[in-house]
């Protein structure tokens, strides 16, 4: 554990280099010398080019696309610090990889989000720092701490400057609803829900909308967006419904397959996320505007060397 005389040091894999410079940035620490390449049949090697022994080492590596690879990235890079006596190591993983696969949904289901956990501390990581798991109780996965940030409030923030009136909250399913009430309360607004049907996997349809959004403008939230089938129809829906503007937010942007060209062609006036993941620049369209969370991983990883509460944090504020 975190001693008085040890020192913070921010490491990173290839998932988001430019995420961890950031939040290196905001504490004022240089980011460590460490090197993750391929060797020829594509193993991953990774190189320590500086001394870690008793230092408390934070690697930050989303376990986004390509997925596997950074899910082993962040594994051996946990191995080598590990074996190079770090005094602790947090790995910091702002988007959880294989969070939907949470719980066995039909029979011989894997609960691959438990599996992913176990890897990560088998390693030796000593606590996990990440934000919005797609379902809360994978926090219990976990035999070792985990700290779990909310990206809500920096999305409200962004809404709240835009001072937009007649202002309805929309959850997208009824799953997400606690999500969209906590981010409602937020910005002082009511909540109307999505209620559907999924006939298979990527594929939503829209069956009615719960509460009122006729001639109001409409934020419809979620943890992530992917294949962005969900959201579009929802955003068609609410305009039948006499909805005004609709807008759209979530902290994951994964936008994989044809999302971009699913929102590039919606109704969507604006799409609002977060770097929890890199954005390609095909996918920095005028519609999706991104919000940085490097300041509040910053302040949650000076907390966590300091041996400070984190809960404030994550304690959502109106």
């Amino acid at each position: 554990m975190n001693t008085s005389g040890s020192e913070i040091k921010i490491f990173t894999g290839n998932a988001h280099k430019e995420l961890a410079a950031d939040i290196a940035k905001e504490l004022g620490v240089p980011l460590g010398d460490a090197e993750v390449g391929r060797f020829s049949d594509g193993e991953i090697s990774v190189n320590i080019n500086e001394t870690v022994r008793g230092v408390d080492a934070f690697i930050i590596q989303p376990t986004c696309s390509p997925v596997n690879g950074n899910i082993m990235e962040l594994l051996i890079m946990i191995d080598a610090f590990k074996r190079a006596s770090a005094g602790r190591i947090t790995a910091v993983i702002p988007y959880y990889g294989y969070a939907r696969q949470d719980r066995k949904a039909k029979a011989r289901d894997p609960i691959t989000a438990k599996l992913v956990a176990n890897l990560i501390t088998a390693a030796g990581a000593d606590r996990v720092l990440t934000m919005d798991l797609h379902a809360a109780q994978i926090q219990g996965y976990f035999d070792i701490p985990l700290d779990h940030l909310h990206g809500g409030p920096i999305l409200a923030e962004h809404f709240k400057k835009k001072n937009i009136q007649d202002l309805v909250v929309v959850s997208p399913d009824l799953g997400s609803v606690g999500r969209a009430r906590t981010f409602a309360e937020q910005l002082d607004a009511p909540l109307a829900i999505i209620d559907k049907r999924r006939p298979k996997a990527n594929v939503s349809e829209v069956m009615n909308i719960i509460g009122d959004v006729k001639d109001k403008n409409v934020i419809l939230i979620d943890d992530m967006i992917d294949t962005a089938g969900t959201l579009v129809n929802g955003a068609e829906a609410l305009k039948k419904f006499g909805a005004k503007e609709v807008y759209s937010c979530c902290t994951h942007p994964v936008l994989s397959g044809p999302a971009i060209d699913r929102i590039e062609k919606s109704v969507l006036k604006e799409v609002v996320v977060l770097d929890t993941l890199p954005l390609s620049s095909e996918k920095r369209i005028e519609k999706i505007k991104v919000e940085s969370v490097a300041p509040i991983f910053a302040s949650a990883i000076r907390k966590i060397f300091a041996n400070e509460s984190v809960s404030k944090l994550f304690t959502v504020e109106k």
